[in-house]
């Protein structure tokens, strides 16, 4: 049997031949799929005269944008691989990704123009292009000449690019999360991994040729991007695009362009609730809302049954591109709190997280494994994460900690790692850290996730520091806000004698837990 070309750029192409509706409505601008796919195609033309070749790593910076579609598929029509990044990040986190990703050319918006020049002469890119041709962002001053316009590389005068083609195992995306080694490891998902996570969601979720998808969660996520956008989009249906989240916007978006599908995360479904008029608001239209991303209050699902929307738990990665399980809604009010069963084209096992051992039991916990076509196939140019990660049979083992129950759906109960979920933004504590003893005068930092009513969690490091040299949360947010991303930063410091640890000399977080929790207590 032949292999597939099952390129994004093909798919879109295709849709341009066809009279669907509007593909992109960004910021009250319709953008027909022939518009997209002509500008991608010219791009591409332009890229390729400034050396961007198969292969290559194109990287993106800026908001949620068309511009980010037109660089996908650009991309895509090269052979090249986008790799996103998260907006939010500090100088020191952007440098580490355009280095680590090796990346060619970097796209930048406006507004991050000055942190992009702050570190240009320690990263590899050798083309940097500006964005003008968009009327959302912020407008760009007097540029150096390093800096290439985005329009001077689109119009049709430039010879026509053929398309590659694109097969199951060549890399579309390098996306950048966090690891417990306090750096970002890039996670290598492939057009088949992209592909197939597509036919798991359109095999459980009510997706439709013709859905209208509201995209305000960020696309250098992998939900943002993956979890119904990208199908949407090249499927024939319309994307209503938004450059951020503002809960009064996305309600008013609800309604207006009766929307079908929505992706967020908790925090972002509990804030579109506190909306004046959202109990009276028509969503009669929206049969896929699907909340991922972090734990999901009982309360939040109580709330919008009320209001006749289901929500759909689903739980994943971006190492799972994004979805492994899914909880249909048919079942949101009786297994609430589920991640679900895994997804038709994936599968779950649980293993004893000190053995390895294989656990077949119900309500038993055990760390989570994936194994499925949706999976990453390990971490860019990093072959020890890739075998810690991956074993010899193809698992994915995540590091969070699950059962399984008498009907087969999932519970996602603990994590390994001790990953912080703040607001939907993974926060490695060992990141922060790093950070916090650098300090003058900080000896140690432990930082944990302490629970937060409109973030999930927040970050709450505890510091032993030489005599006299106390910081305040003031000084501390100050001094990492300028190698961290907000998110990232304590909400909360606390100063201790010393730090637990046991017998080997490592942190006991247990202990730590115990010890701030007496101090809240104390403090009341």
């Amino acid at each position: 049997m032949a292999a597939v070309d099952i390129s994004p750029a093909a798919a879109l192409h295709r849709r341009a031949q066809l009279p669907t509706a509007s593909a992109l409505v960004y910021e009250g601008r319709e953008i027909s799929a022939a518009q997209l796919s002509r500008t991608a195609a010219e791009f591409a033309a332009g890229l390729a005269e400034h050396g961007l070749r198969r292969g290559d790593r194109i990287a993106y910076l800026g908001f949620n944008s068309v511009t980010v579609f037109e660089t996908l598929i650009a991309a895509a029509h090269l052979g090249a691989i986008f790799v996103p990044v998260n907006f939010r990040l500090a100088a020191d986190e952007v440098h580490h990704i355009l280095t680590d990703s090796g990346a060619h050319t970097v796209v930048v918006e406006a507004g991050h123009r000055e942190l992009v020049e702050s570190i240009m002469g320690d990263i590899p890119a050798r083309r940097h292009i500006l964005v003008d041709t968009d009327p959302q962002c912020p407008a760009a001053a007097a540029r150096a000449a390093v800096w290439s316009p985005l329009s001077e590389l689109l119009g049709p005068d430039r010879p026509a690019r053929e398309r590659a083609a694109l097969y199951d195992d060549d890399l579309a995306v390098l996306m950048y999360t966090s690891g417990t080694t306090g750096r970002p490891k890039g996670v290598m998902l492939t057009h088949g991994n992209l592909w197939w996570n597509a036919v798991n969601v359109d095999s459980v979720v009510d997706t439709r040729a013709d859905d209208v998808n509201l995209a305000v969660a960020p696309l250098f996520h992998i939900g943002g991007l993956n979890a119904l956008t990208l199908r949407t989009l090249l499927r024939g249906g319309t994307v209503v695009l938004r450059r951020g989240f503002d809960p009064a916007q996305c309600l008013d978006d609800l309604v207006h362009h009766r929307v079908t599908g929505l992706f967020a995360v908790p925090a972002m479904y509990a804030a579109l609730a506190r909306v004046p008029g959202f109990a009276e608001a028509d969503l009669s239209a929206l049969r896929s809302a699907i909340v991922a991303g972090a734990p999901v209050p009982p309360q939040l699902i109580k709330d919008y049954g009320e209001c006749g929307i289901l929500l759909q738990q689903a739980w994943g990665l971006t190492e799972t591109a994004p979805f492994a399980t899914y909880l249909p809604a048919g079942l949101t009010r009786e297994k609430a709190g589920s991640a679900g069963a895994p997804m038709p084209y994936t599968e779950i096992c649980l293993a004893d997280p000190v053995t390895g051992a294989r656990i077949r039991e119900t309500d038993v916990r055990g760390e989570i494994c994936v194994r499925g076509p949706n999976v990453a196939s390990g971490y860019w140019d990093n072959p020890d994460a890739t075998r810690a990660a991956f074993d010899d049979a193809g698992w994915f083992h995540t590091g969070d900690i699950a059962y399984r129950d008498k009907d087969g759906l999932y519970y996602i109960v603990d994590r390994l790692k001790d990953m912080i979920i703040s607001g939907g933004e993974n926060v490695y504590p060992a990141e922060v850290e790093r950070v916090l003893v650098e300090y003058p005068g900080v000896l140690e930092a432990a930082v944990i996730g302490v629970p937060d009513p409109k973030w999930g969690e927040t970050v709450l490091a505890v510091l032993t520091c030489e005599p006299g040299t106390a910081p305040t949360l003031e000084d501390v947010r100050g001094f990492a806000g300028r190698h961290l991303a907000r998110y990232k930063l304590p909400t909360t410091v606390l100063i201790a004698e010393q730090l637990p640890r046991n017998a080997s000399g490592k942190l006991a977080k247990v202990e730590l837990r115990r010890w701030v929790e007496q101090q809240a207590a104390s403090a009341l």
